[in-house]
């Protein structure tokens, strides 16, 4: 497919442009590093460009955020529906939203130090994973030095292959919703109890973060057909 004429002689000339509140430049160098402040257009996944279109409450502001983990040199992939940024692999940042707020979701986010007291625990299912949350583009620009350190340390935290301690199955809550569930079919019972711990955690997490029990059994009705084909949540 041949490139916009606009792209091409941005290229040509080694020039930049705007995209929504954030300039992207082109550079000869390869994708950015860390801590670099630039976005290379080139490290953005066109699956996220269509999560951002489809986004009606918080689009700019998972703009923002997505051009702050992209500095970071962190590669941009789709999980959960959502922009996931990850080191080789592995889950980094995440960035989703809600009715309230939008979020960069730190997946090992317990382990980080907090000095500017931002990072939020969603529930208490939630073991390693901690939110920083927001309401505006503003409040985003006015972070964003301290989200950029924040992510580098997170960053920097994978790369120590540092891992996070997690709670047993057992110590989780079961919700409701998922409970009656398990009682009235032997086979979700069996499969459930056949997945890995880590699977059935991040099951329990998910089905018990949900503040509405409406949302909960909407979830759970979701992921059913996935538990009984021995599937985890992020299969």
């Amino acid at each position: 497919m041949a490139r916009p004429r606009w792209l091409v002689e941005c290229r040509r000339r080694g020039s930049g442009f705007r995209l929504g509140r954030s300039w992207v430049s082109f550079r000869e160098s390869g994708p950015p590093g860390p801590g670099d402040g630039e976005v290379d257009v080139a490290g953005k996944n066109p699956k996220v460009d269509e999560i951002l279109r489809r986004e009606e409450r918080w689009p700019d502001e998972m703009a923002e955020l997505r051009a702050i983990a992209l500095s970071c040199g962190l590669s941009e992939e789709v999980k959960w529906g959502q922009a996931c940024y990850c080191l080789d692999g592995r889950n980094v940042v995440l960035v989703h939203g809600f009715k309230e707020y939008c979020a960069f979701l730190l997946f090992k986010g317990a382990l980080l130090e907090d000095p500017d007291g931002i990072l939020v625990r969603q529930t208490e299912n939630v073991q390693a994973a901690r939110q920083i949350r927001f309401g505006s583009v503003v409040e985003i620009v006015r972070r964003k030095a301290a989200l950029k350190r924040y992510v580098l340390r997170a960053i920097e935290l994978e790369k120590s292959g540092t891992k996070a301690e997690f709670k047993k199955v057992e110590e989780f809550a079961v919700p409701d919703e998922f409970r009656r569930a398990l009682e009235g079919s032997a086979a979700l019972r069996k499969a459930f109890d056949a997945l890995t711990p880590g699977r059935r955690r991040m099951y329990l997490s998910h089905f018990g973060g949900a503040k509405q029990a409406s949302t909960r059994e909407a979830r759970v009705a979701k992921h059913v057909p996935r538990i009984l084909q021995g599937l985890g949540l992020d299969d």
